[in-house]
């Protein structure tokens, strides 16, 4: 029996042993920490790199104080520039609105300058239309006191015609007006009447008398004239010269 136990020992078919090392557990957990310090060192210094690679660079307490600092500063700045922006703003859009009102204030002075030059201008004209109402010594009974001809866009004339009588309390005169326009047309001397004839016409001591000739093309007018008729008579002539 015995003989058959160390035979089965000793052949293949004897059981398995296994060789366990009898290591006390404080070494075994010292073995660990150093594992994961190590760990921990490797991972420390891959972030270290890291951060150099990045261009980062690991300052001291007072460098980081002093970019703080810095960075309040430009914060600061940049608040006044933009208050400062914000005035100029203001500034801007006052000078534009004063320069809005200024502007309509000159243009508002010039057509009051235009409007009293159109009245100062009528003024002379009625100045010298009452100059021309009073009589001269020996004067005729019915005269042209005015006669005025101005040349519109060219192709038409403007005419007007002040008759007065020079007496007091004259009666009423019945007569007519006609106009002669002389000048070169083609070249060639010219002259035409008002496109009705005579113009009838009455009035007890002054009448203003006025209208439009068109002028044919490429018609140059040198002078008006001007008579009044009382019947085929021929009471007074004036001529102006254009």
């Amino acid at each position: 029996m015995r003989l058959r136990l160390i035979l089965r020992r000793l052949t293949v078919s004897a059981p398995r042993m296994a060789v366990r090392s009898a290591l006390p557990w404080p070494f075994r957990w010292a073995v660990v920490a150093i594992v994961f310090g190590f760990c921990a060192a490797i991972a420390l210094w891959a972030f270290e790199f890291g951060k150099g690679i990045a261009g980062l660079e690991k300052g001291s307490k007072a460098e980081l104080q002093q970019s703080q600092s810095q960075l309040g500063a430009l914060r600061a700045e940049v608040l006044t520039l933009r208050q400062e922006r914000d005035r100029a703003q203001s500034i801007a859009n006052t000078v534009d609105t004063l320069l809005t009102s200024e502007k309509v204030a000159q243009e508002r002075l010039l057509a009051q300058n235009k409007q009293l030059e159109v009245d100062n201008q009528s003024l002379r004209d009625d100045l010298g239309f009452f100059e021309k109402l009073i009589p001269t010594a020996g004067a005729d009974s019915i005269a042209i006191r005015g006669l005025q001809a101005e040349l519109h866009n060219g192709r038409e004339i403007k005419w007007q015609v002040l008759v007065i009588q020079a007496l007091k309390s004259p009666p009423e005169f019945n007569g007519r007006l006609e106009l002669t326009f002389t000048g070169v047309l083609h070249g060639k001397p010219w002259s035409a009447a008002l496109p009705g004839g005579a113009q009838a016409f009455k009035l007890r001591q002054y009448g203003r008398l006025e209208g439009t000739f068109e002028l044919p093309p490429q018609a140059v007018v040198r002078s008006l004239t001007a008579k009044i008729l009382d019947g085929s008579l021929t009471k007074t002539v004036q001529s102006v010269t254009l």
